[in-house]
C-alpha cells in the first residue's frame, strides 16, 4: 500500500491505491468474459453508500430529536395542567371558605335578631348588617375568624363587615347593661329586691328546644342572650309593680304601720293605707294584672285582689260593689270596684294593700314614686307590650 503523501498528486495516488481497478472474469458456456471495475466506480459506490448511511443517521437523529421534543412538550403540558389543577383547587377551597364564612355570618346575624325578638319583642332597628352588594345580591355581614387573603376584595369586605357586627354586638350589650341598671334601680326605689323578683318561679315547663348552633358555640352571643333575658325579666317585673293611685282621693286617713285600733283602742298593726271618699266612688287597678279573688274576707268586708305577677298582689277592701270577675285581666287605672264601708270599717273608705310573696309591705313607696322612676317604668311597660305583640 502506498504511503500517504500530503501533496495533491500524492493524495490522488493514495486514493487510487485504496481502490485499484479490478477485473472480474466470468466463464459462461465455454466463453470467458471479464468485468472491469474502475477506481472511479468503486469510489462512486462507496460515496453512495456513505451518503445513504449519512442520510439514515440524520433521519434517525432527527426522529430522536423530534421524539425528545414531543416528550418535553408533553411533560411541560402535564406540569401546566397540574399547576392549573392546583390553582383551581385553591380557588375552590377559597370559595368554600368564603361560603362557609357567609353561612356563619348569616347564622350569627339571625341569632342576634332572634335573641332580640325573643327578649325584647323586636329586632334591633338599623342593626341588620346583611345587605346587597354592588351586584345587588345578598352578601354576608361579617367574618367570624376564618383566615382569608388580605389582598382579596372579598376578604376585605368580610373583615369590614365583621367589625360592624362586632360593634353592633358591643352596642347592644352596652345599651342592655345601661337599661338593666336603670330598671333595677327603679325596682329598688319601690323597696323591692331585683334579685328576688328575677328568681325563677314554680310552674315552669315546655318542650326542650336547644339553642341554635351560632348561639351555643359563641360565648359573646350566649352572654348577650343571658343579659337580654335578665333585662326582659326585670322590665316585666318593673311593669308589674303597682304605682298608680287606687282612687282619686287626695289624702290617706290612716297610714301603714302601728296605730290605735278604732274599735278597741289598743295598739294594732295596720297592713295598708286608707283612702277616704264617697260611697260608690270608682276604685282603680294600681297596675296591670289578673283578678285573683273577688268576694268577702273576714275583717276586710268585700275585697278585690289583683295578681300582678312576680309575687306582687294588691288588695282593695271595704268595697260596696264589684266591676270585675275572677280571672279577668285588667289594665292600670281600670275600674275594678266601688268604694264602700263593708267589713270592719267605721265609715266609707278604701283599704289598699300591697303584698309581696304574701307579706304586706308599705304601699307608700309605690304611690309616691319619683317621676324619673315612673318614666323608666312606663318605658318598661311599652317594651313588655311590644314584646307581647311581637
Amino acid at each position: 500500500m502506498a504511503r500517504f503523501n500530503l501533496s495533491p498528486g500524492g493524495a490522488l495516488t493514495y486514493l487510487r491505491s485504496l481502490a485499484p481497478e479490478r477485473e472480474i472474469f466470468l466463464r459462461t458456456g465455454g466463453q470467458v468474459r471479464f468485468l472491469k471495475i474502475t477506481t472511479r466506480f468503486q469510489w462512486m459506490a462507496a460515496l453512495s453508500v456513505l451518503a445513504v448511511l449519512l442520510l439514515w443517521a440524520f433521519g434517525t437523529v432527527s426522529l430522536l430529536w423530534s421524539q425528545a421534543n414531543i416528550a418535553l412538550e408533553r411533560s411541560s403540558l402535564a406540569s401546566d395542567r397540574a399547576a392549573v389543577a392546583t390553582r383551581e383547587a385553591k380557588v375552590s377551597a377559597y370559595q368554600r371558605s368564603v361560603d362557609d364564612i357567609a353561612s356563619d355570618i348569616e347564622a350569627r346575624q339571625d341569632a342576634i335578631e332572634e335573641i332580640m325578638r325573643a327578649n325584647l319583642g323586636t329586632a334591633p332597628a338599623g342593626a341588620a348588617v346583611v345587605g346587597p352588594d354592588e351586584a345587588g345580591q345578598g352578601r354576608p355581614a361579617a367574618a367570624v375568624g376564618k383566615p382569608l387573603s388580605a389582598l382579596s376584595p372579598e376578604a376585605a369586605r368580610l373583615e369590614a363587615l365583621q367589625r360592624e357586627q362586632a360593634a353592633l354586638e358591643a352596642r347592644l350589650t352596652q345599651a342592655a347593661q345601661t337599661r338593666l341598671a336603670r330598671v333595677e334601680q327603679a325596682i329598688r326605689s319601690f323597696g323591692l329586691n331585683p334579685t328576688k323578683l328575677s328568681a325563677p318561679r314554680r310552674g315552669q315547663g315546655g318542650p326542650f328546644i336547644p339553642a341554635g348552633a351560632a348561639v351555643a358555640s359563641d360565648e359573646g352571643l350566649r352572654n348577650l342572650a343571658t343579659l337580654l333575658t335578665r333585662l326582659s325579666v326585670m322590665e316585666a317585673a318593673l311593669a308589674s309593680i303597682p304605682s298608680g293611685r287606687p282612687t282619686a282621693a287626695p289624702m290617706e286617713t290612716s297610714s301603714y304601720g302601728y296605730r290605735r285600733d278604732p274599735f278597741v283602742g289598743s295598739l294594732a298593726f295596720h297592713s295598708g293605707i286608707d283612702f277616704p271618699g264617697r260611697h260608690g266612688q270608682p276604685i282603680l287597678a294600681a297596675a296591670p294584672g289578673k283578678i285573683s279573688y273577688v268576694g268577702a274576707r273576714q275583717g276586710y268586708g268585700n275585697v278585690v285582689e289583683v295578681d300582678h305577677g312576680k309575687g306582687l298582689m294588691t288588695r282593695y277592701a271595704h268595697l260596696s260593689g264589684y266591676a270585675v270577675r275572677p280571672g279577668q285581666k285588667v289594665k292600670r287605672g281600670q275600674t275594678i270596684a266601688r268604694m264602700g264601708s263593708t267589713g270592719r270599717s267605721t265609715g266609707t273608705h278604701l283599704h289598699f294593700e300591697v303584698r309581696v310573696n304574701g307579706a304586706a309591705v308599705n304601699p307608700r313607696p309605690f304611690l309616691e314614686a319619683r317621676q324619673d322612676v315612673l318614666e323608666v317604668q312606663q318605658l318598661a311597660k311599652r317594651r313588655v307590650a311590644d314584646g307581647y305583640r311581637g
